[in-house]
């Protein structure tokens, strides 16, 4: 049997299309034998590899979004911060705008693990070590501190220290981790970084130029590590206008991501044959 290897990357809110890509590999009865995650990646990569599947995972995400027809950074650019920020904390004085303690206490309780030793699919966590400009791979003890590292977007999220080490963001380094699973048979990826919209004009912003800046290096480090070492199969998915923090765009996303999850049947059931066609790998208890 082939071991299928899954790598979610980051993109705040876009990384809501991970979702739909996740349940078909419910849908198709094949289990991941490890995930890797950076960022939202590593939140949503988390919430599967607990034993939540791709509907659960989608509807505990619909409950948590607000209904708003704006997005939080709207919102911000707003000055409605007290209206909008109710789940998250603010924090100026230590290198982030958030520090994020109530954003991991949310996703705490869909978890019900707190060690990646709980987890009944194994995971690698993508975080940056700020000092040594490196990748850090969490795969032990702690599950909340390491996806805390890894969501620690420059500037919106505070730095997290764990085991002595200041740790970031893991998108500033590997924003598609799929070159951590190449131990793999079967390597999926699944970029929903987007780039910067082409449509608008003018000086960014504050907010743009700090969020886009990050976008166009994650995009240029992909883009380069696809042409080293490709995945066996790779799929970027349409968020270019969805902004980092607009979390109420999911259902647009969901939308989006049909045709990339049609493709996906497809190129599962040529790298694995027979056995995904029928519904027979590996297949998740539920």
């Amino acid at each position: 049997m082939k071991k299928v290897g899954l790598a979610l990357g980051g993109g705040g809110a876009k990384g809501l299309a991970h979702i739909p890509v996740l349940e078909v590999f419910d849908e198709m009865g094949i289990v991941p034998t490890r995930i890797a995650g950076t960022s939202i990646g590593a939140i949503i990569g988390a919430l599967y590899a607990s034993g939540m599947r791709g509907a659960e995972i989608r509807k505990s995400v619909d409950e948590l979004i607000r209904d708003k027809d704006e997005s939080l950074l709207e919102t911000i650019r707003d000055r409605e911060i007290s209206r909008t920020l109710k789940f998250f904390d603010v924090d100026l004085r230590h290198g982030g705008l958030l520090r994020g303690d109530r954003v991991l206490k949310l996703f705490e309780k869909l978890l019900k693990v707190n060690t990646f030793e709980e987890l009944k699919i194994p995971l690698s966590i993508i975080a940056t070590d700020y000092y040594k400009a490196s990748e850090v791979v969490l795969e032990k003890g702690d599950l909340l501190s390491a996806i805390r590292a890894s969501m620690g977007l420059p500037g919106v999220f505070t730095p997290i220290e764990r085991e002595g080490k200041i740790l970031i963001d893991g998108g500033a380094v590997n924003p598609v981790p799929y070159d951590v699973l190449l131990d793999m048979d079967v390597v999926v990826a699944v970029d929903v970084t987007g780039g910067v919209p082409l449509d608008k004009k003018g000086k960014p912003n504050m907010f743009d130029a700090v969020l886009n800046t990050f976008t166009i290096m994650q995009r240029t480090m992909i883009d380069e590590k696809l042409e080293l070492v490709p995945p066996d199969i790779y799929l970027k998915v349409d968020t270019t206008d969805i902004e980092l923090l607009g979390f109420s765009e999911g259902k647009e996303l969901f939308e989006r991501c049909e045709e990339t999850c049609t493709r996906l049947r497809s190129q599962l059931e040529a790298a694995l044959g027979e056995p995904a066609k029928k519904g027979l790998f590996g297949i998740k208890k539920s």
